[in-house]
Parts: C-alpha cells; sequence; structure tokens
C-alpha cells in the first residue's frame, strides 16, 4: 500500500503565498515523477507542475514565474511554493506520484487526496 497525503492548503488574499506538501509512505521501492494538478469547480483537472527524480521540472503556463516545484527525495516528499496567488488559482490541488514498490514490480499513479486553495479577491 502507498499513501499520498497533502497538506498546506487553506484560504490566501490575492498576491498572497501559500505551499503544499505531499508525503509518500508505505510500500516504496523508488519513486519518479512528482507532481502537483488542480481541479477548479466544473472544469477538467490540469497539470500544474512536475518535477522527475533528476530534478528537471516542467510547468503550466498559467503558473510559470510564481509557481516553483520541488522535491526532497530523501523524504518521499514533494512540494509546491506558490507566491503571486490569483483568484484563478482557486482549486483543488492534487499531488501525483509514479512509484515502483519493488526492484521487479510495475510503476503505478498514485495520487493524494486533495488539498483546497482558495484565493480571495
Amino acid at each position: 500500500q502507498v499513501h499520498l497525503v497533502e497538506s498546506g492548503g487553506g484560504l490566501v488574499q490575492a498576491g498572497g503565498s501559500l505551499r503544499l506538501s505531499c508525503a509518500a509512505s508505505g510500500s516504496i521501492f523508488s519513486i519518479n515523477a512528482m507532481g502537483w494538478y488542480r481541479q477548479a469547480p466544473g472544469k477538467q483537472r490540469e497539470l500544474v507542475a512536475t518535477i522527475t527524480s533528476g530534478g528537471r521540472t516542467n510547468y503550466a503556463d498559467s503558473v510559470k514565474g510564481r509557481f516553483t516545484i520541488s522535491r526532497d527525495n530523501a523524504k518521499n516528499t514533494v512540494y509546491l511554493q506558490m507566491n503571486s496567488l490569483k483568484p484563478e488559482d482557486t482549486a483543488v490541488y492534487y499531488c501525483n506520484a509514479a512509484i515502483k514498490s519493488s526492484a521487479s514490480g510495475y510503476e503505478y499513479d498514485y495520487w493524494g487526496q486533495g488539498t483546497q486553495v482558495t484565493v480571495s479577491s
């Protein structure tokens, strides 16, 4: 069993900052890519940012220059620093990780339960 647990969401005024964390635990042999996605009411889930095990990052155009993704491989944790937040960033943010539970096993995608981020104008 593998679990992803997010924390750090909340309510913030426009222009403010929040830092999300997501810790993976359980039967983990290796973690490949980790990332953050978000889903606003009435919209599809969209990619926010991803980071490979080697530290290569990718961002949605809408968050470039404002959000920073990072990871601590020793802690199996990924972070999302969100600055200059806008009302349109309001969404449930989900953590994602590609994890193998054994050396010979398959890699599976796991998702966290989501954390609400609300940005007021």
